[in-house]
């Protein structure tokens, strides 16, 4: 590998530029400032081909076009749209505009000022703007969606030279089944506005698209109760659970997915939310018609964790569209200041030896199918909560970043070995088709599982 320790350089020229994408996509060193988005450069250069010198502007949609593109998504943008308004206030003096785009990178919805609407259309910053990674390169929103992470992509960091002075921030937006359904983006096209409040608009936009993800997800769930838990650590989203009636777990957002491995098969079967917490006979038939703070205490355990519940919508109100608004209303900051009381005592060591390796085993055995926390934690011979802080502690990523990455190591071996159809590695590596497979091998390897086959041979 080569090595670089010369900064990237926003004012470098053209060609300069060129050189350190073409340097980085060749495996060697990044400049300094370039780390965070490497992995996009790489996937840029090789996967799709993007020509870092081309300076054709971004093409920008007709209306009529666009209104294929919207229409999708007019739900969720209909229940956006305060935060859209919130945000803009914010960064429009900054000269951001704020765009809301698809899941292909196309943007659907916008706010900037009609008095700029030439020049951030001439940079393709405007409504019907399209920004995919595969037509664009690296950037805050076609970033942000290969990587269904928040990202700010400032200046130099861009793939195109075109783009060197431009400055965006991308956030994912996830529909109720925790899959990526939008991206909200904020771009400033003018350098000396931008660089004094790039470091901002990162947070401020995450921010923002995390509350659009759990009103809307209020909303999908209205009818039933809305549990919503304390994150396990400081900084990461809060965790939703909908409850029906029968105290079944029937929906949950990413952060619940994740943290707990649930899927849609085990939600679909039916998860009682006394398979994670103590059973609270009185929590479900409280006659509160508005949200209550409460504690759920870890099942095996004596630790509690501070949650919010709100009561269904009843019929009348769903009538009132005040009523409505203040039910779905997003509650991120009420849940961050709910008090955490001490958790119980863990060992400083993460997980046994003799545990780790027994949940290792069981993964390896079980890599085809579909697996929880609460089975790994009963490996382990410890409470939910307990397994996942100390899995982490063990191997310094959660238990659902472990499994992923050993259905990609699966799916790697078996690409190398055989002759089976992706199709068909992907059900055997555990994955839920194809595409599931091509997506988190992309993020984790920086290439599809074809080009991976194709490199084996």
């Amino acid at each position: 590998m080569g090595s670089s320790a010369r900064p990237a350089n926003s004012s470098n020229p053209p060609t300069q530029h060129a050189e350190d994408v073409y340097s980085v996509a060749q495996g060697n060193t990044p400049p300094i400032g370039i780390e965070p988005v490497s992995a996009s450069w790489r996937r840029s250069a090789t996967e799709h081909g993007v020509d870092p010198l081309n300076r054709e502007a971004p093409r920008i949609l007709l209306p009529n076009e666009v209104k294929d593109f919207r229409e999708p998504l007019d739900e969720l943008i209909f229940s956006a749209q305060e935060e859209i308004d919130r945000l803009y206030r914010v960064v429009r003096e900054a000269g951001y505009t704020v765009l809301f785009c698809d899941g292909a990178g196309v943007a659907v919805e916008h706010r900037g000022d009609n008095a700029d609407a030439s020049r951030f259309r001439y940079w393709g910053t405007w409504l019907g703007g399209m920004w995919s990674e595969a037509i664009e390169g690296t950037n805050g929103i076609g970033t942000c969606i290969a990587e269904e992470r928040p990202i700010t992509v400032h200046r130099g960091q861009h793939f195109r030279s075109r783009h060197i002075d431009l400055s965006c921030s991308g956030a994912p937006i996830f529909d109720v089944d925790g899959r990526l359904m939008a991206v909200l983006d904020v771009s400033a096209i003018d350098p000396q506005l931008s660089e004094g409040a790039h470091a901002l608009t990162g947070a401020l936009t995450a921010t923002a698209a995390r509350a659009m993800t759990g009103r809307f997800f209020r909303d999908r769930f209205r009818r039933e109760w809305i549990v919503a838990v304390s994150p396990l650590e400081d900084g990461e989203p809060e965790m939703l659970f909908a409850v029906d009636g029968d105290q079944r777990i029937v929906g949950a957002n990413r952060a619940a997915r994740n943290s707990l491995l649930l899927d849609d098969q085990r939600l679909r079967t039916g998860v009682s939310l006394w398979t994670l917490f103590e059973r609270d006979p009185t929590l479900f038939r409280r006659k509160d018609t508005v949200d209550f703070a409460t504690r759920l205490i870890i099942a095996g355990s004596d630790e509690t964790w501070p949650a919010l519940a709100t009561p269904p919508q009843s019929t009348l109100g769903a009538r009132n569209p005040m009523s409505a608004a203040l039910h779905t209303r997003p509650r991120v900051n009420i849940v961050a200041s709910l008090e955490r009381s001490a958790p119980a005592p863990q060992a400083r060591g993460g997980l046994p030896p003799g545990a780790m390796r027994r949940v290792r085993e069981y993964v390896d055995a079980h890599l085809g199918e579909s697996m929880d926390l609460a089975e790994l934690a009963a490996v382990a011979g410890l409470s939910v909560f307990h397994f996942a802080r100390q899995f982490k502690q063990s191997a310094g990523i959660t238990p659902h970043h472990y499994l992923v990455q050993r259905r990609v190591e699966r799916a790697q071996d078996m690409l190398a070995r055989t002759d089976l159809a992706l199709s068909e590695i992907a059900v055997a590596a555990g994955f839920s088709d194809q595409s599931h497979l091509a997506r988190h091998f992309r993020q984790m390897l920086g290439t599809t599982p074809r080009e991976f086959r194709w490199s084996q041979r």
